[in-house]
């Protein structure tokens, strides 16, 4: 009896060890590749349009064309004549650092101006044309280098910009603001790949910021921030 107790008290602590190492494995990489496809897309395809106009205030995605995810892509889900164009983007858009690059919660409605839509919105489409393929994120990242190398991706155009401020986003797992929200109000600009002193970004107190894990992204331009002060809808927004 004693024998047997000591050989189940020593299997209860292998499990335990285990299960420990499991969670910190997770913890450390929660999202190791693709989920089922159907966990990031959005079934009711008004519900997507809806989200989609919330990137920006209404005085601009309300005429924007506003596009949907479908297993085959994105496809167009209203006609717009403002110019802009306005997404749900999906997590295969995150840094190649990023722990979550894979992470079916993510949803993030985006409306690029003009000149990103020609010219930025390219690469997010072949992203997503990379992972509903069943690439991996390097496979994906090494499609876009290869692309830009043989110049099938477009050039930057200079003034392109985008606007992320939805209240209803789920930018990441983690809290961003002080209360905790898994978004913020922002918008972004797009540059050519500058030393990010020249903006003051991540600076004491500025309201500028680069990501620092996209400096390994395949994209040649670098993405500023700048924290809004208001949603979309024109309530307050914390800054962070």
């Amino acid at each position: 009896m004693k024998e047997e107790l000591v050989k189940i008290m020593a299997s209860g602590f292998l499990a335990l060890g285990i299960a420990r190492q499991t969670q910190a494995q997770d913890a450390k990489d929660p999202y190791p590749s693709m989920a089922a496809l159907d966990q990031y897309l959005i079934a009711d395809r008004d519900t997507e349009i809806a989200l989609a106009r919330t990137g920006a205030p209404s005085s601009i995605s309300h005429d924007a064309t506003v596009m949907v995810l479908t297993p085959h892509g994105f496809e167009t889900g209203a006609e717009g004549k403002n110019g802009f164009v306005c997404i749900v983007e999906r997590a295969w858009t995150s840094p190649r650092e990023s722990v979550e690059f894979w992470n079916y919660k993510n949803r993030s409605p985006i409306c690029y101006n003009p000149q990103a839509v020609r010219t930025v919105l390219p690469y997010t489409y072949m992203r997503t044309k990379l992972a509903l393929a069943g690439k991996s994120k390097d496979e994906i990242l090494d499609g876009i280098k290869t692309a830009v190398e043989k110049k099938e991706l477009p050039a930057l155009e200079a003034g392109a910009m985008c606007y992320m401020t939805s209240k209803h986003a789920y930018l990441t797992d983690k809290g961003i603001t002080h209360d905790g929200a898994h978004t913020v109000a922002h918008v972004m600009f797009y540059t050519p790949r500058i030393d990010p002193a020249d903006w003051g970004a991540n600076m004491d107190n500025s309201p500028i910021a680069i990501d620092p894990r996209a400096k390994n992204d395949p994209e040649p331009f670098n993405i500023f921030v700048m924290f809004a002060g208001s949603w979309s809808d024109g309530s307050p927004a914390p800054l962070r």
